[in-house]
């Protein structure tokens, strides 16, 4: 497996090399104490919280029973080597969180609250005061908790996507560019017009068009590495994103 990957921040394009991905890093640790194992597992956790929050609250439960759920969730996931389980054949982090959350949820809750009451488990820091109230504006959803769980995760993917690369673009000096051409990442051309966009910037039109084209490259391959954070073959990543789309794609 590759373990180097060029640095997209000069205008160019990442080389396709597929890295040691957190994902991997977390698989090939499963038994043993690593810490950059359990670093690369809480960068996970942390990115992808929120839909299983959701998964939670979409199954029945109150927002404060919700809340200690994830979280105790989390802090046994972390600290009791369930990572050992995991099934690596399948390959993705996506699937093996939600095949533990649902075991957890059906046997392991009431035993693991009696034992976190006595303070053995460190929790994970997580913004509840952000997560009923993202939870509350969601649209009206027919899906079921499990296709709700996928559509949350890839808008979580894309969310991470976005504010990483917008990063990118302020350490460069180029916030006001980013902001300005976001926008096109998801907008055509007749929505967001190169000469609109050129006087806004006050570059020419064809400064204009290189750098939306950029943009995209750099959104591109930014997707695709977030994509392989959470595989485990170079294989899988163009597969898992064409399975995302699909799941933003459904009605």
């Amino acid at each position: 497996m590759a373990t180097s990957e060029s640095n997209p921040r000069d205008g160019g394009v990442a080389a396709p090399a597929f890295v040691t991905t957190h994902w991997s890093v977390v698989l090939a640790a499963a038994r043993s104490d690593s810490p950059r194992a359990q670093a690369a597992l809480e960068h996970l956790c942390r990115t992808y919280w929120y839909p299983l929050y959701h998964f939670v609250r979409r199954r029945g439960h109150s927002t404060h029973d919700a809340q200690d759920l994830t979280q105790e969730f989390f802090a046994r996931l972390l600290e009791k080597h369930w990572i050992a389980d995991a099934d690596q054949s399948r390959g993705r982090f996506r699937s093996f969180l939600l095949v533990m959350l649902k075991r957890f949820l059906v046997g392991e809750w009431r035993k693991a609250n009696a034992q976190s009451r006595a303070g053995n488990l460190q929790p994970l820091p997580l913004p509840w005061d952000t997560a009923e109230t993202r939870y509350t504006r969601e649209p009206a959803d027919h899906h079921t908790p499990e296709q709700a769980f996928e559509r949350q995760w890839a808008l979580a993917l894309l969310e991470t996507v976005l504010r990483d690369l917008g990063a990118d673009y302020e350490q460069d000096g180029h916030g006001r560019l980013f902001e300005v051409l976001k926008p096109s990442l998801t907008g055509s051309r007749e929505t967001q017009p190169y000469a609109a966009l050129a006087s806004t910037l006050k570059m020419s039109e064809g400064a204009v068009r290189v750098a939306v084209h950029r943009l995209r490259e750099r959104h591109r391959e930014r997707l695709k590495a977030e994509v392989a954070h959470t595989v485990d073959s170079p294989t899988d990543v163009e597969n898992e994103l064409r399975h995302l789309f699909r799941v933003l794609a459904r009605s």
